[in-house]
């Protein structure tokens, strides 16, 4: 109940009370009234009447005697009037019903009147002439009892109704700092921060004002540091100082988390000699502004520039990552590199198409890290050794399908439903207990199992994400993979089903048809939150509306702050594979990722959002990253496992 309506309910209460304390008084008084009024009425009445019939009497005159007494009894004040001649004992008697009009019956038979009557001796001298006895009727009394009752109670109660509605606009008036107190509270949790509210006039909601107030002053305080703690340590980690180019760490990170999900593209290697030959002319400072020009010019002219990552990995050596690009937008891009960079080559008077070398590695399937580095490297050493301005590292690879020939098995695997599943579970940290498990999917091509990696580039190209989605969830539902076990099911969802509002609203239609929506967990990369937050929040609202959870993965892939996180709410967080630390890498690179995951943990506990961190490899990785007491893990560590072909 709230506070409003306790204060409304014990006023309401203690008005009742006072209200019935006041009537049953008037009930009481004017009951004893009425009494003592029938009572001294009936006394005046008898010896009024004594005196009136005395003459009559004497003289035997019994019409004028009972003329007298029928004045009287027709009032109606009395119930029965009884005359009786002592000398011949003759009577007469007047009587009444009791009667009483406008009054319920149930009022009256509460009986609340005794009966009273008075008799007396009519006398002459000490000669007894008659005896007079008069009966009260008690109807006057209900009647009258009744009407002041009925007024007092409306009277009461008007003022009852009034005075409850006064109170309650005023509570809410006084009470209204409160409101805002606990909206500001709410809102502080969610990491929304306000300006600070006015002061009320009543002295003890100021001071929780200004404790409400300083606290929201403080607490914001502390969560702009963790965020500025996190753009530092990006910053000082895993940015080049003069570029403001990512470094080779952030390379490193983003090499693993790439080749670990399906993806196509291009490592290019470029060495800038020419950079060397500024510094030796003009002095460091000229390099350096050469080099801040070149890197903004590289970051946004050159096309696949929101797919592609520019880093400076030495002093005249540069790193391009293509993602989502086929052999000829590699070709475009290269020949868009090469034009750019004798551009600026010409304007600082240097021959163009000298002191400069790129190096082409394509990623094929399967590859390493190590691997595509040292293919890489080869094309640019020998790109130098042949003074030619790029190399292109050839690997022969098996037969592939054609574009046409990947679209059309591909939409013949969505609509025939050929899919073969596994999971894997993520575990919590502190007792290895499973949160959740993964679902990945694969394809049984003429034979040979193709995995997620080969075909997924081809899904998004061909724009059949949203239709994929459809296709693993309803396979989801008919096989009833929710009875296998207890755990909810996680399901990644494509870039392109989170813009696309017919799978929004199919989406909607799936989850009210799922029995258990609560144990369905959709996870949505950090690229598609950022890059279409508004489309991402509704997507999100029609998950959360059904009972179902929802979580970013590959949180912390991208250079730029976390400030989406408070706009979404997810349930979750899965800490990029790039974040992760990895026991073949310098100490100094462990460490820094371990501070980076440290940071973008408290900043999730601060929003209430479990953190999962992954790529955990063996049990030392894993004590390592429980220092950071995060709340689940995922990995190589526990991996993928079949279910059932559906």
């Amino acid at each position: 109940m709230t506070l409003l309506n306790q204060i409304n309910s014990l006023l309401f209460t203690l008005f009742l009370l006072m209200m019935s304390c006041l009537v049953y008084f008037q009930f009481t008084e004017t009951r004893a009234f009425m009494v003592n009024q029938m009572e001294s009425d009936l006394n005046n009445t008898l010896t009024s009447l004594t005196l009136s019939l005395k003459p009559h009497l004497e003289t035997g005159d019994e019409a004028t005697a009972n003329t007298l007494v029928n004045v009287i009894f027709e009032g109606g004040f009395y119930k029965k009037v009884k005359l009786i001649w002592i000398a011949d004992k003759k009577e007469k008697v007047w009587e009444n019903d009791v009667a009483v009009k406008e009054v319920p019956e149930w009022f009256v038979n509460l009986n609340l009147f005794e009966e009273q009557s008075k008799e007396a001796t009519i006398t002459s001298g000490w000669l007894q002439l008659a005896t007079l006895k008069i009966e009260s009727n008690p109807a006057i009394g209900y009647r009258e009892l009744w009407r002041i009752m009925n007024d007092t109670l409306m009277i009461l109660s008007a003022l009852f109704l009034l005075t409850v509605l006064v109170l309650h606009l005023r509570l809410k008036v006084i009470l209204k700092p409160l409101y805002e107190v606990a909206r500001h509270a709410r809102d502080v949790s969610e990491r929304k921060f306000h300006s600070d509210m006015a002061m009320p006039s009543t002295i003890e909601l100021k001071e929780v004002v200004g404790a409400i107030n300083s606290m929201s002053g403080q607490l914001k305080h502390v969560f702009s540091a963790l965020d500025e703690e996190v753009d530092s340590l990006k910053k000082h980690t895993l940015c080049d100082q003069v570029s403001q180019l990512p470094n080779r760490l952030y390379l490193t990170g983003q090499l693993n988390s790439w080749l670990s999900e399906p993806d196509l593209g291009a490592l290019l290697l470029a060495d800038f000699s020419w950079l060397d030959e500024i510094h030796s002319k003009y002095g460091y400072q000229m390099r350096d502004q050469t080099i801040k020009t070149l890197s903004s010019k590289l970051t946004t002219e050159l096309p696949l520039s929101s797919e592609t990552l520019v880093a400076r990995i030495s002093n005249t050596e540069f790193a391009f990552l293509i993602r989502k690009a086929d052999k000829d937008q590699l070709s475009e891009y290269l020949h868009s590199l090469i034009r750019l960079i004798n551009q600026e080559i010409l304007n600082v008077d240097f021959e163009p198409n000298q002191q400069f070398a790129i190096g082409v590695a394509e990623r094929s399937h399967g590859i390493t890290r190590p691997q595509l580095l040292a293919q890489a490297d080869n094309a640019l050493q020998k790109a130098l050794n042949e003074d030619k301005t790029s190399h292109w590292f050839y690997v022969e690879k098996e037969k592939e399908f054609s574009r046409e020939a990947w679209r059309n098995q591909l939409v013949q695997s969505i609509n025939n439903n050929d899919f073969i599943f596994q999971w894997q579970p993520i575990q919590q940290c502190h007792d290895n207990k499973v949160i959740h498990r993964e679902i990945y999917c694969r394809l049984e091509i003429e034979g040979k199992i193709v995995q997620a990696g080969q075909f997924m580039p081809y899904v998004e190209r061909f724009s059949l994400g949203h239709r994929l989605d459809q296709c693993l969830l309803e396979a989801i539902n008919e096989g009833d993979l929710f009875a296998l076990n207890i755990e909810p099911i996680a399901i990644n969802l494509s870039r392109e089903s989170i813009s696309n509002v017919e799978f929004h609203l199919w989406l909607s239609l799936y989850l009210e048809k799922v029995t258990k929506p609560e144990k369905i967990n959709f996870e949505i990369s950090e690229a598609g939150v950022t890059q279409n937050l508004a489309a991402c929040i509704q997507l999100c609202e029609i998950i959360a509306k059904s009972g179902a959870k929802f979580g970013v993965d590959n949180c912390g892939r991208q250079m730029g702050a976390l400030t989406y996180l408070q706009e979404l709410k997810p349930n979750y967080i899965k800490l990029d594979l790039s974040l992760s630390c990895y026991n073949n890498e310098k100490d100094q690179e462990n460490q820094q990722n371990l501070e980076l995951c440290r940071a973008l943990v408290n900043i999730a506990r601060g929003l209430n959002i479990n953190v999962i961190i992954t790529g955990i490899e063996d049990e030392k990785h894993l004590e390592t990253i429980k220092l950071l007491r995060a709340d689940g893990y995922q990995g190589y560590i526990l991996p993928p496992t079949d279910i059932v072909e559906i």
